[in-house]
């Protein structure tokens, strides 16, 4: 059963963050136009930067807001070191793995405040990741953590906010636990968002958008059912248009 929350007014359409998971530059720089006014922003991740780097990311983010996903994870003078090259590329959101400890994580934090103050931008929301979605019981205590899934999401939550970041990144059957447990001010960023029109490709533990905005997600990460539809602006702007109709007070 969910929820409904009255923390924040967010436009729908601002809160989809298009996942641009393709390595071909031409392409990614063709969606993010094409798109530009219709979705929030695009999220860039590891396949994309790798293929092209900080300038192949200037290239394709343009102006929209960017949500860089690439989960740092070394030591604290790393991870930092890392967080302030990426501010120069002025993502809205970066990430950092949540298990890399509270002093991993208070120097992203840090490093992101600190950089943005000497360029003069706005401080980009930090956040973590918690457990990856394709871990489960078995492979957790494979890697020494005990217990449930989602007792290692909110213990690693909880660490996230401790250490001063802004939220987290989370499956959709995680939303309302952690809003529960951190509150209305903690950002919830989702993947694993496909509309009802739309098939579940390889995804499990999928959920709607109205779902999961109903559930208290901020912004949702969504891909495929965009990228790959026929006429990929038609799809997001259908998709806010199921936002736009949804019960949100």
């Amino acid at each position: 059963m969910t929820t409904k929350t009255t923390r924040k007014t967010i436009a729908p359409q601002d809160r989809i963050f298009v996942g641009l998971d393709t390595p071909d530059i031409e392409r990614a720089a063709a969606l993010a136009k094409s798109l530009a006014g219709a979705v929030g922003g695009i999220k860039i991740g590891k396949e994309l930067f790798t293929a092209q780097g900080p300038d192949g990311v200037r290239l394709v983010a343009g102006g929209a807001p960017l949500f860089l996903d690439l989960k740092f994870h070394d030591i604290p003078n790393t991870v930092a070191g890392a967080v302030r090259a990426a501010v120069h590329l002025r993502p809205a959101i970066l990430n950092v793995h949540a298990s890399g400890g509270r002093a991993m994580m208070q120097a992203a934090a840090q490093a992101a405040r600190e950089a943005a103050e000497d360029l003069g931008t706005e401080r980009p929301k930090v956040i973590g990741v918690t457990v990856l979605t394709s871990l489960d019981a078995r492979d957790l205590e494979e890697v020494g953590q005990r217990g449930p899934a989602g007792e290692q999401v909110l213990r690693l939550a909880r660490l996230t906010q401790d250490s001063g970041l802004d939220g987290v990144v989370c499956s959709p059957r995680e939303i309302e636990a952690l809003r529960r447990a951190c509150g209305p001010d903690f950002l919830l960023v989702v993947p694993g968002i496909r509309p009802s029109w739309s098939t579940s490709d390889d995804q499990k533990r999928v959920m709607t958008p109205e779902e999961a905005v109903a559930a208290g997600a901020d912004h949702l990460v969504i891909s495929r059912p965009i990228i790959a539809a026929d006429d990929p602006l038609a799809a997001a702007q259908r998709i806010a248009g199921d936002l736009s109709g949804a019960l949100i007070d």
